[in-house]
């Protein structure tokens, strides 16, 4: 079994920051792309950053210049380090791991959310 476990999540004002953590955890061999996807209310979820195994990145337009995400390879974690938060940014975000294991090959793993909420 893997589980990915997000914390960090809150209430924060407009123009403050928030840091995100996933940690993976359970029978893992490899993980390989670790992201961060969003979710509004009535919206469809979306990819916020993501992050390969080596360190190359990719982010979302909306959040370029203020968010950036990080890993951990050692403790099987991702960060996001969220800045100059905006209420619409308001959502609940997930992590994203794809995790490759001997019995199961290559799968995608989601975490199961956290609630950023950025409000004065």
């Amino acid at each position: 079994q893997v589980q990915l476990v997000e914390s960090g999540g809150g209430l924060v004002q407009p123009g403050g920051s928030l840091r995100l953590s996933c940690a993976a955890s359970g029978s893992i061999f490899t993980i390989f792309a670790m992201g961060w996807y969003r979710q509004a209310p009535g919206k469809e979820r979306e990819l916020v950053a993501s992050i390969t195994r080596g360190g190359s990145t990719n982010s979302a337009d909306s959040v370029k210049g203020r968010f950036s995400i990080s890993r951990d390879n050692a403790k099987n974690t991702v960060y996001l380090q969220m800045n100059s938060l905006k209420p619409e940014d308001t959502a609940v975000y997930y992590c994203n791991a794809e995790i490759w294991r001997s019995d199961t090959g290559s799968k995608n793993y989601w975490g199961t959310g956290t609630q950023v909420t950025v409000s004065s």
